[in-house]
């Protein structure tokens, strides 16, 4: 299992839709990738609970994905994140 911290760089209005591209990242991987806000932890995959989770520009959350590319997970979600795709 992987945990990185990442503060979100993207702008994350709605009307640009980063939380369908958020999913659609994740949803490359097989392994689980999970957000944790607070104590919420969140699939990811899922638009409607990623959804409830109104990410801010500037908020710091954890990356969690386990899995066979755990690694490559993490880290794609991370650097979507932060803006470096």
């Amino acid at each position: 299992m992987i945990k990185r911290p990442v503060t979100i760089q993207n702008n994350m209005d709605m009307e640009d839709r980063p939380i369908a591209h958020l999913v659609q990242e994740a949803s490359q991987y097989a392994s689980q990738v999970y957000i944790e806000v607070d104590n919420k932890k969140i699939n990811a995959k899922s638009i409607m609970g990623m959804m409830s989770l109104k990410l801010q520009q500037g908020e710091c959350i954890t990356v969690v994905a386990e899995g066979d590319d755990e690694n490559e997970a993490a880290a794609g979600v991370e650097n979507f994140l932060s803006g470096c795709n």
